[in-house]
């Protein structure tokens, strides 16, 4: 007979806490699986009775409902009873036993069977104890399995849950002590334990205020908002509880409708609190209030200021609006004042019904809207009533629905002015068009006039080109009879488009633009133009005199010198950058002062003397034919080159963004007349017009060009401005690269991104290589950096006394922002998005650019 090996008693006490722990959780287990019907049911009739369903059944339904959910809740107890049992020590140490490595539980209660005489054999049965006991140690309670979902497919348990909980949130606990009346009927009804009534104030939303549990509050006075709503809910019969109340403002409606068959009858009060007044409860236990309602006053606007037109035609408003709580939205609008309405030429014929002209009003994007000032930006430069009297009012709206207005303005609308007479008659007789399509015939008589000698009169000729297709539309729709809207629309765009580009130029003579500047700042002396108008041109004329002596220098510079005498002003007299300066601020200042004679007269002095200049060289040409002066001209080409590049692909960029709009080819453009069907072809290779790939060809072309020239830098002896300019045109070269990938790859967007940055660091390469030419070379001939008798170096500057070496670019130390400024460029960045998101002709591309960027700012 087998001997049994003892049960090692060390091993099996250490794990006495895993195994209760086990043993609880696997009871835990299948009390779920076995009462999770129990717990669903009593949520569900606890839920029903919290809301009160027993007050609504009649005395039959709910007896039957109640036996019904007995019997339900009955068997649901027999039958969890039925499958449970008690989990046994044994069946916990076999799950725990199941969790580990060779079953060490099963094997320690084990014996010996074969061989237990053997000493040998019990040696080796004891060592294998030992190992199963140390495995011991390492037990864990095993969790719980909880998870029913294969018994509740329907997630039933979940419903039930979520009922009670919003039972107690919403609900009166109060109510299921109700059930022992459905017994026996209304007759038989009482009054429950808990409150009789219940009582909220609920404030409008935008007032921000909390709601108030009337049960709570003791006091008698109470302040509400006007608006506030009331609900009142009385559980008893009218002639133990009654509510009366003076605040809704209405006739007594007498009692409410109730359920007669509840156990408990429930009479619902909801109305709105308008005016101060009483509200009591009269009963037992009934509570009296006095109620103070404070009025919402309706919203007010008023106009901050003048309205002011900007250089560009944009109008900028400041209003100040207020409310009680909230501005909720609003409004400007223009309508046109025909009393004051100078009715001749195009304007004579009778107008085309117009809507009113409407601008959303900004809000603040953050803080308080109850008080505030803002400014309302907007552009109807294009507006047939741009520059006419209009009268304009605000319009404000709050949450309650009530509105507030300003008062009645009569103005100008703003809009751009045109200063050059062209400029000005092609933008009037798109305004008459605009006005009336009768006045089709008339406008389109008085541009063949305008069009007939253009010689010496439309100095553009891109821009006569587009007048005379226009023009030609024009015909085309006139012939067929009146214009429609579609065409009407088409023609005052295109008229638009050549009235802008004959005011701003877009001329490629430097000269011209020059005179078209002087001539635009000399008619708006004379038509009396707001200052802020005056100051833009004065800044247009003062760049397009840079262009023009820009140009003048460049031109020195290829001329030889020695075969051509210096040229000098008309009166033989020489002038400085600076002195240029001088009578510009002179212009600037004598206008400021009103004494616009003074300055037109000043003004007619430069224009013929900057006619009549061109910049000499100092005595010391060679200088410019140094590797040093070489190398500065050679990038500076390379600079322009790729600056045209970046032109190009930003405009393909544009077209492939207007999805494959096909513009209509006119004269002077690419597919139109006097272009014939060969690509521009780019001098450095390539075509300007071609695919992407001939774009990327130029790209490459641009950038073994900056190798070459890499190659031939002159050591300056510059320092740590030669090493700059050398990485400088290092990084600008690994730009164009990129660059010329990405437009191998159609990547337009990334590619101009590259070309960007290739620009910045070119022009940070020639402003190094400038400033350790000027240092370090400053007793070579023909530097612009001469030694002074004094031993100091002047510091060498550009015609207009601008310091030399910034080619291009901007000293990174200068402060662009400007601090006292930097909150006021905000705001007018600001503005000008939401002037442009207003704009509905933009792209829809642009448009969603412009939303994202005012949703996050």
């Amino acid at each position: 007979m087998t001997q049994q090996t003892p049960t090692p008693g060390p091993a099996m006490r250490d794990i006495r806490w895993p195994l209760r722990i086990t043993r609880a959780g696997m009871a835990a287990e299948r009390i779920t699986r076995g009462f999770w019907p129990v717990w669903t049911i009593l949520s569900s009739l606890i839920a029903a009775l919290a809301f009160g369903l027993q007050d609504r059944l009649s005395v039959e339904v709910f007896w039957i409902g109640s036996v019904l959910c007995l019997l339900l809740l009955g068997t649901s107890l027999w039958r969890g009873a039925r499958q449970f049992h008690w989990p046994s020590r044994d069946e916990a140490a076999a799950r725990l036993d199941a969790t580990l490595p060779g079953r060490p539980i099963a094997t320690l209660t084990d014996h010996q069977a074969v061989g237990d005489q053997d000493p040998e054999s019990a040696k080796v049965w004891r060592a294998h104890l030992d190992r199963m006991a140390a495995r011991l140690s390492g037990a864990r309670p095993v969790a719980p399995d909880l998870r029913i979902a294969r018994r509740d497919p329907y997630a039933l348990r979940y419903a039930a849950l979520t009922a009670l909980v919003m039972a107690l949130l919403f609900g009166s606990i109060w109510k299921v002590g109700s059930v022992a009346t459905g017994a026996t009927g209304p007759a038989g009804a009482s009054i429950p334990a808990g409150p009789s009534w219940e009582a909220w104030l609920e404030p409008p939303r935008y007032t921000g205020k909390p709601s108030l549990y009337l049960n709570t509050i003791e006091a008698e006075g109470v302040t509400v908002p006007e608006g506030t709503r009331v609900t009142v809910r009385l559980y008893a019969p009218a002639s133990e509880l009654s509510l009366f109340e003076s605040v809704s403002g209405r006739d007594a409606a007498g009692e409410p409708p109730g359920d007669s068959t509840a156990a408990i009858p429930v009479r619902a009060y909801d109305f709105e609190a308008a005016r101060s007044g009483t509200l009591s409860i009269s009963g037992d236990g009934g509570r009296e209030w006095q109620l103070t309602v404070s009025p919402d006053t309706s919203p007010s606007v008023e106009f901050a200021g003048a309205i002011n037109r900007q250089a560009d035609g944009v109008m900028s408003q400041p209003f100040t609006a207020r409310d009680d709580y909230a501005v909720l939205r609003g409004r400007a609008e223009f309508t046109l004042d025909t009393d004051r309405l100078d009715r001749r030429h195009g304007l004579a014929t009778d107008p085309e019904p117009q809507e009113t002209l409407v601008y959303d009003l900004p809000l603040p994007f953050a803080g308080s809207r109850a008080d505030f000032t803002e400014t309302l930006v907007e552009d109807a430069s294009k507006h047939v009533w741009s520059n006419l009297p209009v009268r304009m009012r605000l319009f404000v709206e709050d949450s309650r629905g009530q509105f507030g207005q300003s008062d009645l303005r009569d103005i100008l609308l703003p809009g751009r002015r045109f200063f050059d007479p062209l400029a000005a008659a092609v933008a009037e007789m798109r305004r008459d068009i605009l006005w009336s399509r009768e006045n089709g015939r008339r406008s389109a008589q008085i541009l063949r006039a305008i069009t007939h000698r253009p010689e010496g009169f439309i100095r553009n000729e891109r821009a006569y080109l587009m007048l005379r297709v226009a023009m030609r539309r024009l015909d085309g729709g006139l012939a067929q009879g009146l214009l429609t809207p579609t065409m009407r629309d088409e023609i005052a765009e295109a008229l638009w488009e050549v009235a802008i580009l004959i005011e701003d130029g877009g001329l490629s003579d430097a000269l011209e633009k020059m005179r078209q500047a002087q001539e635009r700042l000399s008619e708006a002396i004379r038509n009396g133009a707001s200052p802020d108008e005056i100051q833009k041109l004065m800044d247009d004329l003062k760049q397009a005199t840079n262009d023009y002596i820009r140009e003048l220098a460049e031109n020195a510079q290829r001329q030889d010198n020695t075969d051509e005498p210096d040229r000098r002003a008309e009166n033989g007299q020489t002038m400085t950058g600076d002195q240029l300066q001088q009578m510009m601020d002179e212009i600037q200042r004598l206008m400021e002062e009103g004494r616009m004679a003074e300055a037109q007269e000043l003004l007619d002095q430069l224009s013929r003397m900057m006619e009549n200049m061109q910049v000499t060289q100092g005595e010391g040409g060679e200088g410019e034919q140094s590797p040093g002066g070489q190398s500065m001209r050679d990038l500076q080409q390379t600079l322009r080159g790729q600056q045209q590049l970046s032109d190009e692909a930003f405009r393909r960029l544009q077209q492939g963004g207007r999805g494959g709009d096909q513009q209509q080819a006119r004269p002077g453009q690419p597919g139109g007349e006097g272009e014939g069907t060969a690509e521009q072809t780019d001098p450095r290779g390539g075509t300007g017009e071609g695919d992407p790939r001939s774009l990327a060809e130029r790209q490459r072309a641009l950038r073994d060009q900056l190798a070459e020239q890499q190659g031939r830098l002159p050591d300056t002896g510059g320092g740590d401005l030669d090493e700059a300019a050398r990485q400088a045109l290092r990084d600008a070269g690994r730009a164009m690269e990129d660059a010329e990938g990405a437009l191998r790859d159609g990547d337009m967007a990334g590619a101009l991104d590259r070309q960007a940055e290739a620009i910045r660091n070119l022009r940070e390469g020639l402003r190094s290589l400038g400033e350790a030419l000027a240092q370090n070379r400053p007793d070579q001939p023909g530097n612009q950096g001469q030694a002074q008798a004094d031993g100091t170096r002047e510091v060498p500057r550009d015609p207009l006394g601008r310091t030399a070496g910034s080619i291009g670019g901007i000293d990174s130390g200068q402060n662009m922002l400007q601090d006292k400024d930097v909150y006021r460029r905000a705001i007018d960045l600001l503005d000008e998005l939401r002037r442009r998101s207003n704009d509905r002709t933009r792209p829809q591309l642009e448009l969603d650019y412009l939303r994202r960027l005012l949703d996050r700012f």
